[in-house]
């Protein structure tokens, strides 16, 4: 008789625990932790010093209305003058499209060119809290050396590496393997935040210097929609690629068709970056 009144007393401590309504008691602790979701929109746009594609002629205020227009929140640049004869020995292309677009900037020369100097360059509607120049090799001698320009930047308390690279535009592969290889072996290992890459790599999908980057990197398009050269596209040479997978997500991705003030199409991605809290 104890016994079956000990067990009807423990049924009934655990029905009326289980019962308890929503406000009876805390609720229960989050062991799986939540997440920041941060939406950046991405771009790649090689601006060939800012000439287009009806004219010669240097147009800045061009290139400006076409970054404007997407409002991209980073962009990488490819092909751009600082000081030299040819673009202006006053003129810091990548400072004026800041001025222009309202954005932050940071330029790495490649190679000193014209009394000036020639590389990369990115821009970011977040301030830039740091930044570096890495040298890019070459495999055949004579060549241009190449460079890439990265910060480091904050979105809404998530803190990751942008960065922008031009590959080596010659025929054969020889330079741009060496530095697909520099950027994954040497520069990506040494890196602990989430790292986005965008630029023209002068590499097909298929070529073997896509390959290679791709052992560090997934690449925002799956079919790689054309993106040279901008009138008539025929060729996919221009990539915005990130790093880990797992703390990105492609929410949309593609160059913008009918814009001339280049010969590349600029091409965007929408990126979500997850970050447990």
């Amino acid at each position: 008789m104890i016994r079956t009144i000990c067990l009807l007393v423990a049924a009934g401590w655990i029905f009326l625990s289980c019962s308890k309504g929503k406000g009876d008691s805390a609720p229960p602790v989050d062991t799986t932790g939540t997440a920041i979701k941060v939406n950046v929109k991405v771009m790649s746009y090689n601006i060939r010093r800012g000439i287009g594609m009806s004219s010669p002629d240097i147009n800045l205020q061009g290139t400006a209305d076409v970054i404007n227009a997407i409002q991209p929140d980073l962009v990488s640049l490819s092909e751009v003058d600082r000081y030299t004869k040819r673009s202006g020995t006053t003129v810091d292309q990548a400072k004026e499209l800041g001025r222009l677009t309202g954005m932050h900037a940071y330029f790495t020369r490649a190679i000193s060119y014209d009394g000036g100097e020639y590389g990369d360059a990115v821009l970011s509607r977040y301030p830039i809290l740091d930044s570096a120049r890495y040298a890019l090799p070459i495999a055949i001698p004579g060549s241009e050396f190449r460079s890439m320009a990265m910060i480091t930047v904050e979105a809404e308390g998530i803190r990751f590496h942008f960065a922008a690279s031009h590959l080596d535009h010659l025929g054969q592969e020889d330079n741009r393997i060496l530095q697909a290889n520099e950027i994954v072996k040497n520069i990506v290992p040494k890196l602990e935040l989430p790292l986005v890459l965008a630029g023209d790599m002068n590499a097909t999908p298929a070529s073997q210097t896509v390959s290679i980057l791709k052992q560090q990197f997934t690449f925002g398009c799956i079919s790689c929609a054309f993106t040279f050269p901008s009138d008539k596209p025929s060729s996919t040479i221009d990539y915005i690629m990130y790093r880990p997978a797992a703390q990105f997500r492609v929410m949309s991705y593609g160059p913008v068709n009918g814009k001339l003030a280049s010969d590349h199409l600029p091409v965007v991605s929408v990126l979500q970056m997850t970050k447990k809290r």
